[in-house]
């Protein structure tokens, strides 16, 4: 079994981490560079910086907040948020990030997602998925979860992996922030219908439910937010406790 990764999410807002439940009501959860480096040093095996209104208020991220944050860590580095062209690739990488990852602009434009893996490399590219259920069908949203389309998750998952996507970042919108568990029956089928990694996002509040999303999920990675922010979980801790679990991570 390959090695799991924790990885804090830093959703980013007028240039500050925040975090709301199920994709509204955000609150302050502080400094981004801060928060970086205290992951980087923590444990963390993976950053992902998602500037969430970027898109909807149709402008590029925030590059001078990616460089700084890239300064402090020395762990891979995914930034999203408004990505929509080889030209914004080519900026963030330089910039220090080391993944990228789209989410409406895929969506919007499923060549893009070959552009990019033909000209980066398919560890570069990771894609976004933020769907939750409507009438017991997993749906595809955009736009940080505001637009409904007609996408299925899974098959919108399969087509994004056949495309080149490297791995595949699902979030759950029912789930976030509410701490009650990720999506692990969702988690799971995705991870028997592609090959490459998934990431699980949404509804992260104890040590138990990464040990789920590992196990039942059978994700490759878990990603969280408000826990780590806000001190509830620390991830060296929780490390610690994934081994005790079987679980294989790094130390």
């Amino acid at each position: 079994m390959f090695t799991k990764r924790i990885i804090p999410c830093l959703d980013i807002k007028d240039g500050r981490t925040v975090k709301g439940v199920n994709f509204v009501n955000l609150r302050d959860a502080g400094d981004p560079v801060e928060l970086a480096k205290i992951y980087a040093k923590n444990g963390a095996d993976e950053l992902v910086f998602l500037d969430i209104s970027a898109t909807e208020e149709k402008r590029k991220t925030l590059i001078d907040l990616v460089l700084k944050v890239a300064e402090q860590v020395n762990i891979p580095f995914t930034v999203g948020g408004g990505i929509s062209s080889i030209e914004d690739v080519t900026l963030l990488l330089n910039s220090g990030a080391d993944k990228v990852s789209i989410n409406s602009s895929a969506v919007k434009n499923p060549q893009l997602i070959n552009d990019l893996a033909n000209k980066f490399g398919n560890q570069c590219i990771t894609v976004a998925i933020d769907a939750k259920r409507i009438d017991g069908i997993w749906i595809v949203h955009l736009v940080g979860g505001k637009v409904p389309t007609e996408l299925n998750l899974f098959d919108w998952a399969k087509e994004v992996a056949e495309r080149g996507a490297g791995e595949i970042l699902f979030t759950s919108m029912e789930n976030d922030g509410t701490k009650d568990g990720f999506a692990n029956e969702a988690l799971a089928e995705l991870s028997s219908l592609v090959n490459i990694p998934i990431i699980a996002s949404g509804g992260a509040g104890n040590k138990q439910h990464f040990t789920d999303a590992f196990i039942k999920g059978k994700a490759d990675a878990a990603l969280a937010a408000s826990v780590f922010h806000f001190k509830e979980i620390e991830i060296n801790e929780l490390k610690q406790e994934l081994q005790r679990n079987q679980i294989p991570v790094r130390l």
